[in-house]
């Protein structure tokens, strides 16, 4: 019996992390595509929110299936979306760059699911206050308020005008604490619709309350990095940032990497590196023209071979041939 209910177990397991992934994914879709009938004016104002309330809803309960190490660095892919439904809907170009970069956030992407942590260290939310009081994560925590209040108080008003870091890196801590109580939110929402008194746990209503505040810093500061700064140097910055806070949060507050062996930890980050790098090009060279004249001399188009034009020069410029001739003229009349 105890090995039937293992593999049992093991189903459910890899039933959810699909669920989780394709939740993700269906996520990155329709946000990438609203931002494109927003351009496109296929749908007004109400229409494309409902597009992004879709995406956003997929997101949120994606967190309750899947690793936070997988489900965000996944949300890359709504950008990649984006692109690729402009340059076809909406005739923008997408240059020899963007292409590279869709190109390295697909494959990152790919990579980071097959070595994506498949374990689920919570599943209740008694595990979930468990995890809150790790002396790890309380430490995570106070690090991340303090550093965010200096920056907000101290730093902003300084340098927040001249550095694109200072708005961005509060958005990115923060948002690591809002995506631990999006998490531990669609944990709480399993066990409502299976039938266990949620309601009464003073925890949800508390992961609810961080989290409207969480977004709300998140969203205030994000608009005025985006207000100062431009949106290809922001995007990339933030989304490597937050990121990489999300994933520092959830191996300290959930380990999800505990149990990972270190092929898939090396493949975790080499996936998300190379969906950095990807995400980098896509946005940072957006603007930049991709002309022939940028390629090497053997590549450019209607150039002759660098062979074959050295074969056929003459040894002699023509104008040292016709000068020569009119010499040899001038001493024969004499």
């Amino acid at each position: 019996m105890g090995a039937v209910g293992a593999v049992g177990a093991m189903r459910a397991m890899g039933a959810g992390f699909g669920a989780g992934l394709g939740l993700a994914l269906a996520s990155s879709a329709f946000i990438g595509a609203s931002f494109v009938l927003k351009k496109k004016g296929l749908l007004r104002l109400c229409g494309r929110a409902r597009a992004v309330g879709v995406g956003e809803a997929a997101n949120f309960a994606a967190y309750a299936f899947a690793p936070a190490t997988l489900v965000t660095p996944l949300g890359a892919l709504s950008v990649l979306v984006s692109a690729v439904l402009s340059s076809i809907f909406l005739n923008e170009q997408l240059n020899v760059h963007g292409k590279i970069g869709c190109i390295l956030s697909i494959l990152g992407s790919t990579v980071m699911v097959i070595h994506a942590p498949q374990e689920e260290e919570v599943s209740s939310l008694e595990s979930m206050a468990e995890k809150l009081k790790d002396p790890g994560f309380i430490v995570f925590a106070v690090c991340v308020l303090v550093s965010s209040l200096l920056l907000i108080f101290v730093a902003g008003p300084r340098y927040g005008q001249s550095n694109v870091l200072v708005y961005v890196l509060v958005c990115s801590a923060i948002g690591s604490l809002s995506v631990s109580c999006v998490k531990g939110l669609g944990i709480a929402l399993k066990e409502l619709f299976s039938g266990k008194p949620v309601l009464k746990e003073p925890l949800g209503w508390v992961l609810l309350v961080c989290l409207v505040i969480c977004i709300s810093i998140q969203i205030n500061y994000l608009n005025k990095a985006l207000d100062i700064f431009n949106t290809s140097v922001v995007t990339p910055i933030y989304y490597v940032l937050f990121t990489t806070a999300v994933m520092t949060c959830s191996a300290i507050l959930f380990k999800e990497w505990q149990h990972m062996v270190l092929d898939n930890i090396i493949g975790s980050i080499s996936g998300f590196l190379t969906i950095v790098s990807g995400i980098f090009l896509l946005h940072a060279f957006r603007d930049m023209p991709f002309t022939p004249s940028l390629l090497p001399l053997f590549l450019q188009p209607g150039r002759p071979d660098r062979h074959q034009s050295c074969q056929h020069q003459p040894l002699l410029p023509s104008q040292d041939k016709g000068s020569q001739s009119a010499e040899e003229e001038e001493e024969e009349e004499k």
